[in-house]
């Protein structure tokens, strides 16, 4: 029998809650607190102004009751503020607890089960099976979490974008007529005059109204509420409204109100006023909606109308996404005293990049959740933050007013001075010159704020009438304790959109004409010189180089960046940056299909998290990094919470190098939400390939056959196997260009196939034509007059080998094909040559075979669903069976294999396990050319059906019916 009761340890509980959640008022086993049930008695209540009330139910293990229990809870009115109870704790005490004889010390040291069960959707529960394991601390950051009041997030957000589509209206029809002002207002923003700049300038103005409310509201002030500046009955409701935005930017709130306010002066009084009517009432909706404090809100409607992204390539991170970089981030600060505020106010983080400002908001909450827990107040610490902590810049005034509002919005009713979140300088200045935003702090520790150059709305600053003016902004180097960052992706290498006049995609935005593209390009050069950037990586390259140069030693680097940064050859400057200059480094990715592979919207392509703390100088480096996979992205701040809390988990690890066993798993209740492998980043050319992988066994198994070891599934030992670098073995053939480009002195023009060419080539993918291992040559090409000496020196590296530099796993079959004669290699088959003909049958079939299929993905781009991309320099490192080591007989022995199965067909190679002819080719290669046994060759099949299970490999693509492993 325990010797403790149930009711002492939730007071006790409720105690050692209360002191983590200052702001929260937490009530024990009290009466009187349910509306029309004054007996009832919950075992404990947690109550705050502008959050849902959340009740514990609790029990002592087993608790074979306490689910039922807190489920009773849902629904019920709290009497405090007559919210209903949407989100009930069920939670287990351990028998450390029941039997404890210092209670208190068992309660604030010990581990507790509990789930989460919620009234909407009916009988949903977190985790879905199981429970979670945590602390009272842990505890109570869940409270604050499940405590935000999701409906009234959503009913509030749905408001304001019904509002915005109202009076957007407004704007439609005068622009279409070619009214001029319309023309201003997308001036204002930088934007063209299209329908979704309107929708952004109507929601900037209803966003200062929600704003201008909550300020009217505060105490200590002066301004006129909504309802007499803006109300249906006034008289002039656009002068009113200035001159009260006026007052406000007196006391500052600059970032949100000046682009509003430079809006509204454009917009004549007549449509001006039907806007402001109209969004009064929204504000007055979104306000009376009970959403006090949620910082996604804002960021969740200006999401959907941010345009211009083709060129700028801001993907909005989403929420939870957010919240996971940001504790893993904040989780790597060493050193810090959270009950400190002076200490935590001294704090930097920055955002150069800052969108709608949710990394840097879900970093500042992840700094004001630890110190509450601490015993701190976060409002009290809110006006440091935002005046000192706290630096965002953008080059769109929009993305500006958003990161400021999302970042007030933590503490609406409390006022601060000056922000640091600026609007920079980007593309022709008004001396000529071309700026590149944030990017200008590269080789400087201070930089200029958009001016009041040719676009009045354009100015943006620090505080009020400064912005009229230059104003100087310091933003030092080795300056700041952590920089958040989720940057353009764009490359200033795409030219698809030449015939627009787009040379350089990076620099097109804001109708920038081609001269200005090219300059700011060349200003990119000068700027990144001696940096981790390269043009075909993109601008993210160039803003990583800015985060290092800007963290100071043991400051922590949180970034979302697209998968190539893990993989691709255009980042091995970054992974070298990271590898030699940073530590206790985690790389994120999910192994998912679709725009469920990306932790930002709308993307359609894989990304990942890394974070790493910046080495002081002398530190060693452990040159590793903990790779987790995740099986999706985080669907909520729950499993966002849950699942950092499995990455930051060291109690035990698994090493790639560890043999086919997989990683530590990542759980979420009883659901396996993915997994850690620990591995080496050294290999900074070659790129880390521990990433994205559902079954980490896979990656442990080509880990080990990369580097010489045959180490399979189920196997308890790894077998000795020749490997050598491709590059090694045999040369890489020419990008197509340098055959048929002008700008490469191509000597060639391309014409249809022929059988008597002179110059055959195998250029493109062609999927009828690629199902077996020898194909035709698809091009012939012939020799432009007067280049025949430079056509005969390219015909020289023609050859009978190919290999796939865009393997689409979905469709094509071949990672390797053959042809007759030689041929030159072209866009999809560059060539291979290999110093003896023989060496010619291996490397088809073993590229061809499970080992060869698993290789060329290990080490292959896996950015987009089902496809693994190389370039030709990259596939110089591809492992690949060493042919000098096999002996005459085993080089026959390929011949003949390769004979056999010239005329065979091979599926797509994601059907690799179902198809009985490379389940064939797998025997042969494994036992009749490399002398392995049988059980061998069932380990193969087994590797094969995990690696056709991969999501990048699948891509998400159903099998046909009847596909059924072959073993």
């Amino acid at each position: 029998m325990p010797r403790q009761t149930e009711p002492s340890v939730n007071n006790v509980l409720g105690a050692v809650l209360q002191g983590m959640m200052r702001g929260c008022r937490v009530r024990s086993e009290t009466v009187r607190t349910i509306v029309d049930q004054p007996g009832l008695q919950p075992d404990i209540l947690i109550t705050q102004s502008g959050r849902a009330p959340i009740v514990i139910e609790a029990e002592f293990d087993p608790a074979r009751n306490v689910e039922s229990e807190a489920s009773s809870r849902l629904g019920l009115e709290v009497v405090e503020g007559r919210r209903a109870v949407e989100t009930v704790i069920a939670l287990r005490y351990p028998d450390s607890v029941a039997d404890a004889d210092d209670l208190e010390a068992a309660v604030s040291d010990g581990r507790f089960s509990y789930c989460v069960l919620f009234a909407e959707p009916s009988g949903s529960r977190f985790p879905e099976s199981g429970w979670l394991n945590g602390s009272a601390g842990d505890l109570a950051d869940l409270i604050r979490l499940v405590s935000v009041p999701q409906k009234a997030v959503n009913d509030a957000a749905d408001a304001l974008e019904r509002g915005i589509e109202r009076v957007a209206a407004v704007l439609d029809e005068p622009a279409e007529a070619g009214a001029y002002f319309t023309m201003e207002v997308a001036r204002v923003l930088g934007m063209a005059n299209v329908p979704q700049t309107r929708r952004m300038a109507c929601a900037i103005i209803a966003n200062a109204l929600i704003f201008h409310e909550r300020i009217a509201a505060m105490s200590d002030n002066d301004v006129l509420p909504l309802r007499l500046v803006c109300g249906r009955d006034v008289p002039y409701p656009k002068s009113l409204t200035l001159a009260a935005w006026s007052e406000i930017l007196e006391v500052n709130y600059w970032p949100i109100f000046a682009v509003g306010k430079d809006i509204l002066e454009r917009i004549p009084a007549g449509p001006a006023a039907r806007i402001l009517n109209t969004l009064e009432l929204t504000a007055e909706e979104v306000n009376s909606a009970g959403v006090d404090n949620s910082h996604d809100l804002t960021g969740h409607i200006f999401q959907r109308l941010i345009v211009d992204r083709k060129y700028l390539a801001t993907f909005y991170t989403l929420p939870a996404s957010a919240a996971l970089l940001a504790r893993l981030a904040v989780a790597k600060m060493n050193g810090v005293d959270w009950s400190d505020a002076e200490a935590i106010g001294k704090l930097r983080i920055g955002d150069f990049a800052c969108g709608t400002g949710a990394l840097l908001s879900a970093v500042y909450e992840q700094i004001a959740a630890r110190h509450e827990r601490a015993g701190g107040d976060p409002a009290a610490l809110h006006p440091t933050m935002m005046e000192e902590a706290l630096y965002g810049c953008d080059v769109m005034p929009s993305a500006v007013h958003i990161t400021s509002s999302t970042l007030s919005g933590a503490h609406p009713n409390v006022g601060f001075g000056n922000s640091r979140v600026y609007t920079l300088p980007y593309g022709r200045l008004r001396d000529g010159d071309v700026a590149l935003g944030s990017l200008e702090l590269l080789t400087s520790d201070y930089q200029l704020t958009q001016s009041n150059f040719t676009n009045p709305a354009l100015r943006s600053g620090s505080i009020g009438e400064e912005t009229a003016a230059q104003v100087m902004v310091d933003i030092p180097h080795e300056g700041f304790d952590i920089v958040v960052m989720n940057p353009p992706f764009t490359s200033n290498t795409k030219h698809y959109d030449a015939a627009s006049g787009v040379l350089n995609a990076a620099f097109a935005a804001f109708n920038a004409d081609a001269d200005e593209q090219a300059e700011m390009a060349k200003r990119l050069r000068s700027l990144a010189k001696g940096s981790s950037y390269h043009g075909h990586a993109g601008l993210a390259s160039a803003f990583v180089s800015l985060a290092d140069r800007k963290l100071r030693p043991n400051g922590i680097m949180a970034l979302v960046l697209p998968f190539t940064a893990v993989n691709g050859p255009s980042w091995a400057k970054f992974r070298d940056l990271v590898a030699e200059g940073y530590t206790d480094i985690t790389v994120v990715s999910i192994a998912a299909n679709g725009y469920d592979m990306s932790f930002s919207s709308d993307t359609g392509m894989a990304d990942c998290l890394i974070i790493g703390r910046k080495k002081p100088e002398g530190e060693d480096s452990s040159v590793r990094a903990k790779f987790s996979s995740l099986r999706r992205r985080p669907q909520s701040f729950l499993e966002a919470s849950e699942v950092s809390t499995s990455i930051l988990d060291d109690s035990v690890t698994r090493r790639l190098e560890d043999g086919p066993y997989g990683g530590v798993p990542i759980y979420s209740g009883d659901d396996l939400a993915g997994e850690v492998l620990d591995a080496p980043i050294d290999t900074h050319e070659n790129g880390w390939s521990a990433a994205r992988i559902l079954d980490a066994s896979v990656a442990q198994s080509a880990h080990s056959l990369s580097k010489g070891e045959l180490w399979l599934p189920g196997e308890q030992s790894a077998r000795d196997l020749p490997i050598a670098r491709l590059s090694q073995i045999g040369q890489r053939g020419l990008d197509s260009q340098m055959f048929v480009s002008a700008a490469h002195r191509g000597p060639f023009s391309a014409g249809p196939a022929s059988p008597t060419a002179t110059y055959p080539a195998l250029w493109n993918h062609q999927a009828e034509a690629e199902k077996y291992m020898v194909c035709s040559p698809d091009l012939s090409l012939r020799v432009k007059p007067g280049m025949e000496e430079r056509a005969a020196e390219l015909w020289a590296t023609a050859s009978r080998t190919h290999i796939n530099r865009d393997f689409r796993f979905t469709s094509q079959p071949l990672a390797a094909a053959f042809t007759e004669r030689k041929s030159i290699g072209g866009v999809a088959w560059p060539n291979v040559s290999l110093p003896d003909r023989r060496f010619e049958y291996p490397f088809v079939l073993w590229f061809n075979s499970t080992f060869g299929l698993l290789l060329f993905w290990w080490r292959a781009n896996r950015q987009q669903s089902g496809r693994g991309r190389k370039t030709i320099r990259s596939s110089e490192t591809l492992p690949v069976l060493d042919f000098r080591a096999l002996t005459d007989e085993q080089l026959l022995m390929a011949e003949t294999v390769f004979e056999e199965f010239r005329d065979k067909e091979l599926m797509p190679a994601y059907l690799a396990d179902a198809d009985p002819n490379r389940a064939l080719l797998d025997r042969r290669v494994t036992c009749d050319l490399l002398g392995f046994d049988e059980g061998v060759y069932e380990a193969v099949r087994r590797l094969s059906q995990k690696w056709c299970a991969e999501p990048s490999v699948h891509g998400g693509k159903r099998r046909p019916r009847g596909a059924r492993f072959v073993p």
